[in-house]
């Protein structure tokens, strides 16, 4: 064979290969990630009130943050585990972004025709702030790296079958961990530790059930192959 017909060759090889690399950031991939980030940015602002439901003190955060660690497992399906593990890393930069930009903004004196600068000072008091996104912060890192863990320990340990069943196994121990480390974090020396309590007791029970109810949101993608990582 010639030199010629080699180069030939292997550049078509070449080429061959490239064609058959399936195309990871799928429109669901996509969709998955945007909505991960949007609805952890959205429960650490709304975890700032701290409502009565049902006779309990809840923050309103955890209405929307559990479906975060269903979502995520769709993202560990679509994308992989170590683009999964980026992905948690860059939503926790988006909520600090999203503080800090905030503590900025409350620090600038407001418009005396707007009228408004007490109301969003008392809302959004910076040291409150501060300490609750950096407890939702660490809690959503270290909850959803240990979910990435269990859930990829599932898949290629126990069985890429039943895929409800990694979702309800991984939540089951990430959930806890998480709602634990945030309302001790974020709320432990503010408020009396009874009600402290009550708002862990009344998320984790909350996060629970939305991840019940949010399990079949595992099944809006095919699976993927979990011999690869």
């Amino acid at each position: 064979m010639s030199m010629s017909n080699a180069v030939t060759m292997s550049a078509a090889q070449s080429q061959d290969a490239r064609a058959t690399i399936p195309l990871t950031l799928t429109r669901t991939a996509v969709v998955v990630i945007a909505v991960y980030i949007g609805a952890q940015l959205l429960a650490d602002v709304t975890s700032l009130k701290i409502g009565i439901v049902a006779g309990l003190a809840v923050d309103m955060g955890t209405f929307i943050y559990p479906i975060t660690f269903t979502l995520r497992d769709v993202a560990h399906k679509t994308i992989g585990k170590r683009n999964t593990q980026t992905l948690i890393w860059l939503a926790a930069g988006v909520n600090l972004f999203a503080a800090l930009y905030i503590w900025w903004v409350s620090s600038v004196p407001g418009d005396p025709a707007w009228g408004l600068a007490d109301e969003w000072g008392a809302v959004f008091n910076a040291a409150l702030l501060g300490r609750i996104v950096i407890a939702s912060i660490i809690a959503e890192v270290i909850s959803e790296l240990i979910d990435t863990e269990l859930y990829h320990w599932f898949v290629t340990r126990v069985t890429h079958r039943r895929q409800w069943a990694r979702v309800l196994v991984s939540n089951s121990v990430s959930v806890p961990v998480d709602n634990l480390i945030f309302a001790v974090g974020a709320f432990g020396g503010v408020l009396p530790w009874e009600v402290v309590w009550q708002i862990f007791l009344f998320n984790l029970v909350l996060k629970y059930a939305v991840t019940l109810v949010s399990m079949p949101l595992i099944y809006v993608t095919r699976d993927r192959d979990w011999s690869e990582q």
